[in-house]
């Protein structure tokens, strides 16, 4: 089949390009490759991708660019679009919320008429676990409330999520939404915690911890999203929702100590306040993926880890 990775070059983009790849499908990947972070990193995941040899092509362009968007949809006929591009992160749409919007919102929207007009049957769509917002039921279930978003960011993707259904109620587009929760590995982008903090302890400078170590976060190995997002790609779904996640919340003081351990370093800490729009908890209940999907997270956080350091240390400057 001929797939379409929005997100291409990114850290989970990367991930579904090659594994698309290695199952024998055609790819092409769309990126902007913006400096949201360094874009030589997204050029090292994309030369990662093409030394595959396999039918991959690279398009650097974006989605707020309509008639770019058109013209490839039109190019090629798209069996299936994973869409993963977006501007992330619950702080940087505090500071940019109107960008965060812009990026998020207007350019899912953008995706969802290509694919409408264009005859792509189906869009897996990444959402996240920030939809739940502060979250009284433990863990969070597909049926949960989430209308109390705590940042831009949780507001862009429920914007997503919803449009999304208006393009299966109305356009009769096969839509997959799968809200992530905390993946790490291999390329992890530089700004989340585990390869900052990596990045810190080994060059022996301190590391922001904001609270007191006790939040918690459902932290999600690479190659278990992977089978989750494979698994939608081989079926029909409507419209439906599902969690990937790992479904046990690990706190802070605890990745700080598989750190460290990994590392054979010991961390400096440099204790702040909570931050605004950061949630204390998110743990996923992972039954409606099980049952549908055939969903099994294998990579507990014990092993993760150490598999992110080796990965790690291979790349470190």
């Amino acid at each position: 089949m001929n797939f379409l990775v929005t997100g291409g070059a990114g850290f989970i983009g990367s991930h579904v390009c090659e594994r698309l790849l290695r199952c024998g499908h055609a790819v092409w990947a769309l990126d902007n490759l913006d400096n949201f972070y360094d874009p030589q990193l997204k050029r090292r995941n994309l030369r990662e991708v093409q030394c595959l040899g396999k039918p991959f092509e690279f398009v650097q362009g974006d989605l707020n660019d309509r008639k770019l968007l058109g013209e490839l949809m039109g190019r090629v006929r798209f069996d299936q679009v994973v869409h993963l591009a977006a501007r992330a992160g619950v702080q940087p749409s505090l500071a940019e919320p109107a960008d965060c919007v812009r990026v998020n919102v207007e350019g899912t929207v953008n995706l969802l008429e290509a694919a409408r007009l264009n005859g792509a049957g189906k869009i897996i769509m990444a959402s996240s676990s920030s939809v739940y917002g502060v979250n009284s039921k433990v863990p969070f279930s597909e049926g949960d409330p989430i209308f109390s978003a705590i940042s831009p960011y949780a507001a862009s993707k429920l914007a997503c999520e919803a449009l999304g259904h208006v393009y299966h109620h109305v356009y009769g587009l096969d839509i997959v939404v799968l809200r992530f929760f905390t993946v790490y590995g291999a390329r992890q982008r530089p700004d989340l915690a585990i390869h900052k903090f990596a990045a810190l302890i080994h060059a022996g400078l301190p590391i922001p911890v904001f609270g007191d170590g006790s939040t918690a976060r459902d932290y999600t190995h690479i190659d278990d999203i992977l089978d989750g997002i494979m698994a939608c790609t081989e079926k029909k779904f409507g419209y439906e929702i599902f969690n990937l996640g790992e479904s046990q919340a690990v706190k802070l003081n605890r990745l700080i100590e598989l750190l460290e351990a990994a590392l054979g370093k010991k961390a400096r800490i440099n204790w702040q306040p909570l931050q605004p729009g950061d949630v204390p908890l998110t743990c996923a209940d992972i039954s409606k993926a099980r049952a549908n999907l055939g969903y099994n997270p294998r990579v507990k956080i014990e092993q993760g880890i150490p598999r992110f350091v080796d990965w790690f240390n291979r790349v470190a400057p």
